[in-house]
């Protein structure tokens, strides 16, 4: 984005947390199985949304007291020169954050320096949660407390400014994600084509990243696709495909500036559903659009996934798989036999956005509390919804045998539960997920992206190729 932007970012961080120094440490290359040979690098998100610059070894000090923003980075040598050829001094990088008149520049090195001096005038010094270890490290030798503290002793003041500015998208983050999901949109389409009976997953999946990569792409996640829809994150994609199959696909891109997208899609292998599936998939749809429909802002998503779990409860027990009164099905969590995880989770620079700074902070509040209940303790965000934010929305329905055995050997909600019926299907069918991502406007909402094949006859339509 523009210098100006990132300006505004950090204007406003600072006035929410008003004193103190912020240390802000970028990521550095992490090694596959020897220095030199380094995984793709991806920055720290919170890095990449106050200063924009995605380059490994930078951080950053904001001083609010003295308003100084300092950026510490190193320039290339010439044996750096020789492997990666010739690139600016990080100071011209800089200017692209923003970073000038009381603002200034340092070689990396010179971080522990400047943060001694810092600890050693006894001032504040807020940063967020680590998840990279050796940047947990060096935080540790800084403020000269154990490891096992740094994540302890976070600064809870400065993640929720974080997190209450990086919710609330701009339009040009919106247009970032509507690029990834471009992208997605293309991906969503060659699978539904080139899945048929006899292919190994790995095929399709390998199709899907092929396209993303030849379109300037990275992947926000590991790809989730698998004809075994009950194992929620199925990375493995060695499952050779059948007729009669469904594959559960749920993958995303990245967009240049590194916004994600993350939708699902379940498609029948052969091409057609049966009637079950058909069936089960018609409750889910339902169930997402329930939840599309009542978002808006002022209402708890705590609420909108509730909504999604009754629509699952009474479809089921118009299937016959489930008992008694819908509501009070859900109000006991009987409905999390066969949707045991949350509605959905903010979307941004990260796919599960700001989730490293601790969902409880991020997607709950003094007055919306997580529930301690099985399936809805996974909901990762519950509070009002405002607009700006971006949300996915994805509902499933899942036969996860070892549960259905574990709760059926209990005799766990038996009242809500139909344990026969359960029982003769739950070796045939897998599971059914559904994924969007949804904006929420200022008087309600909208499914972000171009509309990937949605409905059965959609589906079907584009599994066959017209």
């Amino acid at each position: 984005f523009k210098p100006e932007t990132y300006i505004d970012r950090r204007k406003i961080l600072k006035k929410q947390v008003q004193s103190g120094v912020i240390l802000l440490p970028g990521n550095g290359d992490a090694p596959m199985n020897y220095p030199a040979n380094t995984y793709q690098f991806r920055q720290d998100s919170t890095f990449l949304y106050y200063f924009g610059l995605d380059l490994p070894g930078c951080a950053a000090i904001i001083d609010i007291e003295n308003g100084e923003e300092l950026l510490f980075g190193d320039d290339c040598t010439v044996e750096d020169i020789v492997w990666m050829g010739p690139q600016p001094q990080f100071s011209e990088t800089a200017k692209k954050s923003g970073i000038t008149g009381t603002s200034r520049t340092f070689p990396a090195g010179r971080l522990e320096e400047i943060m001694q001096a810092i600890v050693r005038g006894k001032r504040k010094v807020h940063y967020i949660p680590q998840y990279r270890p050796e940047n947990a490290v060096k935080i540790a030798g800084f403020l000269g407390v154990p490891l096992a503290e740094v994540n302890k002793n976070a600064s809870v003041e400065l993640v929720r400014a974080i997190a209450g500015q990086r919710a609330i998208k701009s339009g040009e983050e919106i247009e970032q994600i509507e690029m990834a999901l471009d992208v997605a949109f293309d991906m969503y389409a060659l699978a539904m084509k080139r899945a048929k009976p006899g292919m190994y997953e790995y095929e399709v999946a390998g199709a899907m990243e092929g396209l993303r990569s030849a379109r300037g792409s990275e992947s926000p996640f590991p790809t989730i696709l698998t004809v075994h829809g009950e194992v929620l994150h199925g990375h493995s994609h060695r499952n050779l495909m059948k007729a009669g199959d469904l594959l559960v696909i749920d993958a995303g891109a990245e967009s240049p500036l590194h916004y994600a997208s993350d939708s699902t899609r379940t498609i029948p292998i052969g091409g057609r559903f049966n009637t079950m599936q058909k069936d089960i998939y018609g409750i889910v749809l339902a169930a997402q659009q329930a939840a599309v429909g009542m978002m808006r802002p002022g209402v708890l998503f705590r609420d909108v996934h509730l909504r999604a779990a009754g629509v699952v409860a009474q479809g089921m027990k118009k299937l016959g798989f489930m008992k008694g009164d819908p509501a009070e099905a859900v109000k006991a969590g009987a409905h999390a036999l066969f949707f045991p995880h949350g509605l959905g989770h903010l979307l941004g620079l990260d796919v599960h956005d700001m989730e490293n700074l601790g969902e409880d902070l991020v997607g709950y509040d003094a007055t919306v509390k997580r529930s301690g209940q099985f399936g809805f303790a996974y909901l990762r965000f519950a509070k009002k919804l405002e607009p700006g934010m971006v949300l996915t929305v994805e509902p499933g329905i899942y036969f996860m045998p070892e549960l259905i055995g574990q709760w059926k050997s209990q005799k766990k909600l038996e009242e809500f539960i139909n344990y026969a019926a359960v029982e003769k299907n739950r070796r045939d069918f897998h599971g059914i997920r559904i994924e969007d991502d949804v904006l929420i406007t200022e008087s309600g909402s909208r499914i972000l992206g171009k509309p990937i094949a949605r409905t059965v006859e959609e589906i079907e339509k584009s599994c066959a190729g017209t």
